[in-house]
């Protein structure tokens, strides 16, 4: 079973909704959900917000966290999934802010850094990923990397998971 079909098999079995926020991965995992027959029980919209603008309208990230800490930090990709679900009225939220390359990096942020973040039940997970490869690469194992964060918040928050991801 591919990544999107266990996590739209989750969110049907719980019963939930989900939003995505979606920067570098500029639509792909949207698109990778709704491959899924039966996606459109759970997936009820996505934002692709790319610029910081974008952010700001759409998701109400602070003009504040982008300023002091970029598009491609933690704080961001927190506040794009606490947005997304606020924004959305959804159960969870998934967000993905990175570089995809092959320019845009610097030595504190290089090519491949993406933050990934998920929003339910009142919690907030996010991680930070490295990856490596072409700019395609990167965002596909950006999206991979969002479906097994949304699993594992799901079965984290439901009681099925015994390594916490706090």
């Amino acid at each position: 079973m591919t990544g999107e079909e266990v996590v739209v098999e989750l969110l049907i079995k719980h019963k939930l909704t989900l939003v995505t926020a979606e920067s570098c991965t500029g639509g792909m995992l949207s698109g990778r959900i709704v491959n899924v027959p039966g996606a459109s029980d759970t997936f009820m919209e996505g934002f692709i917000t790319y610029s910081n603008n974008a952010k700001i309208k759409y998701l109400q990230v602070s003009p504040d966290t982008l300023e002091k800490y970029g598009a491609v930090s933690e704080q961001t990709a927190r506040e794009m999934s606490v947005g997304a679900v606020k924004a959305s009225g959804c159960d969870v939220g998934v967000a993905v802010t990175g570089i995809a390359g092959p320019g845009g990096g610097t030595v504190e942020k290089p090519v491949g850094l993406v933050y990934i973040s998920c929003h339910m039940d009142g919690r907030t997970f996010v991680n930070e990923e490295h990856f490596k490869g072409s700019r395609k690469q990167i965002r596909e194992d950006s999206v991979s990397s969002a479906l097994d964060l949304i699993r594992r918040c799901i079965l984290e928050v439901y009681g099925q998971n015994t390594n916490s991801l706090e």
